[in-house]
């Protein structure tokens, strides 16, 4: 079988469906690039929302449970006053549907200066052990990142 010779116009054919073919496929990754860049700032973007509208509801969270622990004895076991009780408590369990978690300070807890804000220090306490001894404002870590650190009262044991 003898091989045919192309001709000039074949091979220019050829040599533009070539260049045509590397300028899809350039095309593709172009827009495959800018898709996982847009589909990156809409996820940052739902963070960056996710997180300002959370800032914005913890000084709220903070106002029912400072009234909640100031509930005078006469009216706590009034439907009213358990039913404002159980409103914080549904308003926790939805933020944790968003990933929203009270960190833990109770006292005798070991300090730990990445999740707790010492804001006083008993300086005439004695021991090797820094230890929380009151929470003065809960903290929140939004999944693996601290939100807002617990703000304690620190003491030595």
């Amino acid at each position: 079988m003898a091989e045919k010779k192309k001709s000039k116009a074949e091979i220019e054919l050829e040599q533009r469906i070539g260049e045509l073919t590397q300028d899809l496929q350039r095309t593709r990754a172009d827009f495959e690039n800018y898709r996982k860049r847009v589909d990156s700032e809409k996820e940052q973007a739902r963070a960056t929302g996710k997180v300002q509208a959370i800032s914005k509801l913890l000084p709220v969270i903070d106002n029912i449970e400072r009234a909640i622990a100031h509930t005078p004895k006469e009216i706590a076991d009034n439907k009213w006053a358990q039913g404002v009780t159980g409103l914080v408590k549904h308003l926790e369990k939805s933020l944790e549907g968003l990933d929203l978690h009270r960190i833990n300070a109770q006292p005798g807890d070991s300090f730990n200066p990445e999740l707790h804000e010492a804001i006083q220090f008993d300086e005439e306490a004695e021991g090797e052990h820094e230890v929380i001894a009151e929470e003065m404002q809960p903290g929140y870590k939004l999944g693996t990142d601290v939100m807002r650190p617990s703000m304690v009262k620190v003491t030595r044991k």
